[in-house]
């Protein structure tokens, strides 16, 4: 029998075979619609001759590669190898190609920005936009900056936490290392076995890395004690679910990726805290590290996690905001070297 592509379906035979994945996995159909978007997007794009350099990360990567948290991520976040990117800046700058003073990180931040938007706007948005046409897919494609977009008809009205959209999101300020090459398939895939959904192979950064950079991030939130948190709630959920799953354990064993992920952050991500002064991220790395909220920045991110589950985003157990935060102050002493 010669299977049908799913893309070469009709509209309402993509709703109905979208409906039977829901139903027989428990998940939302526009979840699992804007999912197949995700990974054809990720096919065309790792199908480039600029493939070789570019990093998958981020949440999506947690959730589509290594499989370590049950939440749906709607965004994709790819790196371009600096040292392929901009090798005339990186020359001499040594094995993690970081700027040797806060003057040339000014520098370097201000050529990628502009480098990597016309790269953006002249290259990956022609080349991904053909891409999606030839395998079958209409939608359309967009730059904006430093991200793509790849907008698309959704079948089904769409709940506003989630937009008919996939953002690709780019940086260039990385070598992207550590990173493996991991295929990935279509979440629907498994419950439509008589059809042929998109798949990819993408160099896609190792989670230890991608625990230690939201870690960090997390620590800021903490830090600056901000009253905003929009969409900042899932990574307190994609913490505690990279504890669950033993990687977080393995992160914390590893010193030199940590002060590696750290010293990173200080040149190119440089904050300050609620007080005015810099944070300083290979001592939060190194026994101070800050995960649980207080006061008005955790009320914020209480209603932005309410938002999530509310959107049907995580994809297994439910907990309450409260046992979220008491798992990652077990994991923030542990990080801290001290008792949970």
């Amino acid at each position: 029998m010669v299977k049908v592509r799913y893309q070469d379906l009709s509209g309402d035979d993509r709703r109905d075979a979208m409906e039977v994945a829901g139903r027989s996995s428990g998940h939302q159909a526009h979840l699992l619609e804007k999912d197949v978007w995700v990974v054809a997007t990720l096919s065309v794009l790792f199908d480039a001759p600029f493939a070789g350099h570019l990093t998958f990360k981020g949440g999506t990567s947690l959730s589509k590669v290594w499989r370590a948290i049950q939440r749906f991520s709607e965004d994709v976040d790819i790196t371009y190898d600096i040292r392929a990117f901009a090798p005339d800046l990186v020359s001499g700058a040594g094995d993690e190609a970081l700027p040797p003073t806060r003057s040339q990180e000014k520098s370097w931040t201000r050529a990628i920005r502009s480098r990597l938007v016309e790269w953006v706007r002249e290259e990956a948005c022609p080349f991904v936009a053909e891409g999606i046409a030839r395998i079958g897919f209409v939608g359309k494609v967009r730059a904006e900056a430093d991200s793509l977009f790849v907008n698309y008809e959704p079948l089904f009205e769409q709940a506003s936490f989630v937009r008919p959209e996939v953002k690709v999101e780019f940086g260039a300020r990385s070598t992207g290392e550590p990173h493996k090459k991991v295929p990935i398939a279509c979440d629907a895939a498994p419950y439509l076995p008589d059809l042929v959904f998109p798949q990819a192979s993408p160099n896609t950064m190792l989670a230890e890395r991608t625990f230690w950079e939201k870690a960090t991030a997390v620590h800021v939130y903490c830090c600056q004690e901000r009253r905003r948190g929009e969409r900042m709630s899932r990574h307190w959920h994609d913490l505690s679910r990279l504890d669950r799953a033993g990687i977080a354990a393995s992160a914390l064993t590893d010193r030199e990726l940590a002060i590696s992920v750290a010293r990173h952050k200080a040149i190119f991500f440089s904050e300050k805290d609620a007080r005015g002064g810099w944070i300083d991220y290979e001592e939060a790395v190194s026994g101070d590290l800050q995960l649980v909220p207080f006061g008005t920045a955790r009320t914020v991110l209480a209603d932005d996690y309410a938002k999530m589950l509310g959107a049907g985003m995580l994809l297994d157990e439910n907990e309450p905001f409260d046992v979220l935060m008491e798992r990652c102050a077990s994991l923030e002493a542990c990080a801290n070297g001290s008792e949970a």
